[in-house]
């Protein structure tokens, strides 16, 4: 091999060098070239077969080749490394002085919320969170609340009953509660013959038409406190706590006299309007009061059913709807709203 061949061979694989724009197809050049199985290092082996008299000057050649292809590969090697690295800074660009993105905003769902709240205000006066089962016995529904069958009562909560198997010949009858008041009697058994302070929060179901102001589904939170000298003026000062801690310090309360099966007396409880503030508008109906919640004085044939004596304990229970809380708060005209899933509506609340 002749030194013009070595001196080809050098022109063309700096040629190819400078043709090069990757580090894969840098990396291709270095197993041709200079790697151990390379070209470069092929002329190297060459240098002992070459006669005595040329092999000092085809070495000192071979060797300048070798040198002349690593500082070109080590050059060309930091220029696409230059490159690609200016290529990715150019493509994960962040311009700093552009606006931050808006983070989508999460939250509770508005009946979820107040819940919570409702829950938390009653524990502030000392009532503990007492949950019962959705699914309750026809007993535990009604007879034990002081509504027997063919109660009127029962008309006012139409609901969805269960088929219970395998319970003999005649089985007991199943129902969706239609109301989170089954809970008192279930707080009783379990908690008494104690005084009890609880609230039961959950929901509750009626086959009811769906209308913009009911639903099949809705949620309650009951009130329930037993002791030995339990007066509706404790009632009356319980439910103005937790009006005021609500819908505002200034909120009043009113009592008007009503019937339920489990209380006696019963009474509606309404609050001024939120909208006028008691002085007359289209959401009261030009009263000056919203109608808030059912209480009273607990039945004694409730309290005897619950394992509690009515002639040494007294107590009063009240419940109310939650949906109706909300609408009330916020003006909210239809029900129907709370179970559509309209992310319109519930960003407001986020």
């Amino acid at each position: 091999m002749s030194l013009n061949e070595l001196e080809t061979y050098r022109d063309a694989a700096l040629e190819a060098l400078e043709a090069v724009d990757s580090g894969e197809a840098l990396e291709a050049w270095y197993r041709s070239h200079l790697a151990p199985s390379g070209q470069a290092t092929a002329w190297k082996k060459q240098i002992g077969r070459q006669a005595a008299e040329d092999r000092r000057a085809f070495g000192q050649t071979v060797n300048a080749v070798s040198q002349a292809l690593q500082a070109a590969f080590a050059a060309q090697k930091e220029r696409i490394r230059l490159v690609e690295l200016a290529d990715r800074m150019k493509a994960e660009a962040m311009d700093v002085t552009l606006p931050g993105r808006p983070r989508p905003q999460r939250g509770l769902h508005p009946v979820t919320a107040m819940l919570r709240e409702v829950c938390e205000v009653f524990e502030g006066m000392g009532f503990t969170v007492f949950e019962s089962p959705h699914v309750e016995l026809d007993e535990t529904n009604f007879q034990l609340l002081n509504i027997p069958e063919h109660h009127p009562a029962r008309e006012m909560q139409d609901t969805f009953y269960v088929n219970v198997p395998d319970q003999g010949e005649r089985p007991p009858k199943a129902v969706m509660r239609t109301h989170t008041s089954p809970g008192q009697i279930r707080a009783m058994r379990a908690f008494g013959p104690g005084p009890i302070r609880v609230v039961l929060p959950g929901r509750c179901y009626r086959n009811e038409d769906i209308t913009p102001r009911s639903e099949i589904q809705f949620h309650q939170v009951e009130g329930l406190l037993i002791g030995e000298r339990v007066r509706m003026s404790d009632l009356k000062g319980a439910l103005l706590l937790f009006a005021r801690r609500v819908f505002g310090e200034d909120q009043a309360v009113r009592l008007r006299g009503s019937y339920f099966p489990f209380t006696e007396p019963s009474v509606e409880v309404d609050i001024q309007c939120t909208l006028c503030c008691g002085e007359g508008c289209r959401l009261c109906k030009s009263t000056g009061w919203l109608e808030l919640l059912g209480a009273g004085v607990v039945h004694p044939n409730v309290l005897r059913n619950g394992g509690y004596d009515p002639d040494k304990v007294r107590g009063f229970a009240f419940g109310l709807g939650i949906e109706r809380l909300v609408m009330l708060r916020y003006g909210i005209s239809d029900i129907r709203h709370f179970a559509e899933n309209d992310v319109r509506f519930l960003a407001q609340f986020a």
